[in-house]
């Protein structure tokens, strides 16, 4: 059979087993939403776990009364220290504006007042290579004159890194168990769909069909009613992210979140790719019980 021929083949299947093929493509469609929802889940876990860990800074908190020549000379000697990439100046002021940024304007009204009595401090933002330098750079930071503080505490860290690895793995974990219940869903679905049809295989092959003239048809139409699911699936998981990052957005705006665009078009592709080679797989596995000698 031509490639033409199957695909008219399976298309015209789809016509005929209507209700069939509606209610393959309806559970298609909540099992890849579900499979998107842990998707989405375990990319903010990791983007939450990335940012986590993006902020595992040093803040060295200065005595008062530093001049220009003193910061210049205490920021030197720490960019000279091992594992130190970058030493931010903060000023106490700014540090004030940050933090208002950080709250947004619904929050904003909780530091009314504080402008004229500012009760934060110069200080000095250090970053470093990575985690596993911020113990030791802040261990020789500590004891550099005009450091009167050191905004960092160790138990802190070690319990930042292994939330970030709880996270990260957590999701992996929620991710595969749904691509295998999705796998699952979706075969057992399209072996429905050829259960009912089981008389229609027999026929054909009491006609001399071989078992690849019979199986394209059915090849196809598991390929589209995944694919078919699956931009219903894409669909309804777009306008959900959509809403949810904007509630984020609004109700806690200093929380970290993957951006929808273009998280959104990617996370589409792999749903069609999923619903399409799962469909095509499940109808191939489907039918080797039907074309067994």
């Amino acid at each position: 059979m031509g490639a033409g021929a199957a695909v008219g083949e399976a298309l015209k299947s789809l016509r005929r087993n209507g209700l069939m093929s509606a209610a393959s493509v309806a559970t298609v469609a909540v099992s890849l939403f579900i499979l998107s929802v842990f998707l989405l889940a375990a990319l903010n876990l990791d983007n939450l776990a990335r940012t986590i860990e993006s902020q595992l800074e040093v803040r060295l908190y200065l005595a008062e009364g530093l001049d220009d020549a003193a910061l210049e000379d205490l920021r030197s000697r720490l960019l000279a220290l091992s594992g130190v990439t970058e030493v931010l100046f903060v000023s106490k002021e700014q540090a004030l504006n940050d933090l208002k940024e950080q709250l947004g304007d619904r929050y904003s009204h909780l530091l009314e007042g504080v402008e004229e009595m500012n009760p934060l401090r110069d200080s000095f933002r250090v970053f470093t290579l990575g985690p596993a330098w911020v113990d030791s750079v802040a261990a020789a930071a500590a004891e550099l004159d005009g450091v009167e503080n050191v905004g960092y505490t160790h138990d802190l860290v070690q319990r930042l890194l292994r939330l970030t690895n709880a996270l990260r793995l957590g999701g992996l974990t929620l991710v595969g168990l749904m691509v295998l219940a999705t796998v699952l869903v979706i075969s057992n679905t399209v072996r429905l769909t050829i259960l009912a049809r089981s008389e229609e295989i027999y026929i054909m092959r009491l006609v001399g069909a071989t078992d690849w003239f019979i199986r394209w048809p059915f090849l196809l139409e598991g390929m589209f009613l995944g694919i078919a699911g699956a931009l219903v699936a894409g669909v309804v998981a777009w306008q959900g992210y959509s809403w949810a990052v904007g509630w984020v957005y609004r109700s806690i705006p200093f929380m970290p979140v993957v951006p929808v665009y273009p998280l959104a078009w990617r996370l589409g592709l792999v749903l069609v790719a999923v619903g399409g080679v799962v469909g095509a797989l499940g109808s191939l596995l489907s039918m080797r019980r039907f074309l067994r000698a």
